[in-house]
This record gives structure tokens, C-alpha cells and sequence, in this order.
């Protein structure tokens, strides 16, 4: 299944009271993908840089080769890992 930012905004909708957002970066040339975990008081934030900086394929608009390859919320670090790791 291709995930699209609907996806992504949709995802952050629903982690109204998770305690995290957790967001898998794929970039080009490295080996390993990277998660960035997001505390629910930058939620809103964070959002909308996503939104402002990623395109509906959830490629990024300035920097090729980076994209949004996975994304999930949870309560603890270790609920972000068990989904995206």
C-alpha cells in the first residue's frame, strides 16, 4: 500500500492522546532508515512543516531522494519502535 500525506494527516488526527508521533525518513544512499520521534506538544507543528515540505506522495519537495516511507503514533518510545523498526 502506497502511503500518501493524506495518510500521514490522518495519522495525526487519531494520536490525540499519544504521547508521540514517530515518522520513518528513507533517504538515498544510506543503508538505514531514520525515525524521528515527535512529542504530542509539537504535533501541530510539526504537521504542518511536513505538509509545507513533503508533496501528496510524501516525497520531499526540496531535497530528492528523501521521502516518508512509514509513520505511526504511540505512548512510548518503545510503541513507536515495535511499529516502524
Amino acid at each position: 500500500m502506497k502511503l500518501t500525506m493524506n495518510d500521514l494527516i490522518q495519522n495525526f488526527e487519531e494520536a490525540n492522546g499519544a504521547a508521540f508521533v514517530g515518522v520513518r525518513i528513507k533517504m538515498d544512499g544510506f543503508e538505514d532508515e531514520e525515525v524521528i520521534i515527535n512529542g504530542e506538544k509539537n504535533f501541530e507543528t510539526k504537521l504542518e512543516y511536513y505538509k509545507n515540505t513533503y508533496d501528496q506522495n510524501l516525497n520531499h519537495k526540496f531535497a530528492k531522494g528523501i521521502s516518508i516511507s512509514g509513520f505511526t503514533y504511540g505512548c512510548s518510545y518503545s510503541d513507536i519502535q515495535s511499529d516502524l523498526l
